[in-house]
């Protein structure tokens, strides 16, 4: 499946894993300060994401009795060539069997990555007005694939840059009367994986 790239994150995509493979070659993102990795760990993966954040009206502490409740996110991860490389939802984390947390897949040898949030920016010189924040994740479990895949095992930080949309549907679409509307919300954002 290919998908189409704005040129400007085609270009970038480019410089990082299109036309030099190394992994020792992926520049990392520029990022606010709260978010940057000390340079021992090194990029061996980036992708872009197209997809949707997820939500569903429920019960909440709040005057209006209701609020959007996050679900989680749905997302296909493409490398510079449009070619899907992973995908990326919410599912129970298999050492802690009671939390569900981020996961990247790969789609080839079915390795995957769960991750947490560590640290979040919303510092407008990085970050749009009208799109989810950048995260920085850090790395609750990996998993290798049925027949041994391990491309995301030595995953140990993920970040979240570049993100358009995603945002909280707005508060007032979320009332009593409308409880468990469920609004999947249009986003993009490129994920860098250190190892």
């Amino acid at each position: 499946m290919s998908v189409k790239l704005s040129t400007g994150v085609l270009a970038t995509m480019l410089m990082c894993t299109g036309a030099v493979r190394a992994a020792d070659r992926i520049v990392p993102p520029a990022v606010p300060a709260d978010l940057e990795l000390s340079s021992v760990y090194k990029v061996f993966l980036a992708g872009h994401a197209v997809g949707t954040q997820n939500f569903i009206c429920a019960p909440a502490a709040v005057p209006s009795g209701a609020d959007w409740l996050f679900i989680g996110p749905q997302a296909t991860v493409y490398d510079a060539s449009g070619e899907q490389i992973l995908t990326h939802f919410l599912s129970r984390n298999p050492l802690q069997p009671d939390v569900l947390h981020a996961t990247w897949q790969h789609s080839r040898d079915t390795s995957a990555v769960w991750a947490k949030r560590l640290r979040g920016s919303t510092d407008s010189n990085y970050v749009a007005p009208d799109a989810i924040e950048w995260l920085l994740l850090e790395m609750t479990a990996t998993g290798t694939g049925p027949t041994g895949g391990v491309k995301m095992a030595n995953t140990v930080y993920v970040q979240r840059v570049n993100t358009v949309g995603g945002v909280k549907p707005p508060a007032s679409e979320c009332t009593l009367g409308t409880l468990n509307t469920r609004k999947l919300v249009p986003y993009e954002a490129d994920y860098y994986f250190y190892k």
